[in-house]
């Protein structure tokens, strides 16, 4: 979603802190500040009028004085645990922390938290976005995304960011 955003002509909060690597070759566009949330909000004051990556985990910690705008990527969890799976055994060996089942059953208890959490504020608004979707229609999906931002963002170009060989972990 990022790369769309970018593409589109929305100027990204980002810094190079996690350069591009075999398990996410186009990059991970975050801001290495907003680690921090929880104990620092300050670094969404640069925020305003950017696009800015923050994980679910980190939803609840953004600011609720000022509009937000949240586009919330809908993925497969059993798949999303794969792929984190393989890259910390890529890079640290040994994964058997717990079961990906239980790993799904924590991540979706923390999604539903942070999308309940979401849509009590009163000055954000919520997009979600299936990764599916994106994958298959990305031209649809990359025109609502457009509306929702409400810039005039170019649509084809994001589009164009999709590239369905990066998805490597599927489910079953």
């Amino acid at each position: 979603m990022m790369q769309m955003l970018k593409a589109g002509g929305m100027e990204l909060l980002a810094d190079s802190s996690r350069p591009p690597d075999p398990d996410n070759p186009r990059g991970y566009f975050e801001y290495g500040p907003v680690k921090r949330l929880r104990r620092d909000a300050s670094c969404f004051d640069a925020a305003t009028g950017k696009a800015v990556k923050v994980i679910h985990a980190l939803v609840t910690a953004i600011p609720c004085d000022r509009d937000v705008r949240v586009i919330l990527m809908r993925r497969d969890l059993a798949e999303v645990v794969a792929s984190q799976r393989r890259m910390l055994a890529r890079r640290w060996g040994s994964t058997d922390v717990m079961s990906e089942e239980r790993l799904v059953e924590i991540f979706g208890s923390q999604l539903r938290d942070a999308t309940h959490w979401l849509a009590a504020q009163p000055r954000f608004s919520l997009l979600e976005v299936e990764f599916a979707d994106l994958l298959e229609e990305p031209l649809p999906v990359a025109r609502d995304v457009a509306a929702f931002i409400g810039g005039e963002l170019d649509c084809e170009a994001m589009a164009a960011q999709v590239d369905r060989g990066l998805r490597r972990s599927q489910p079953d």
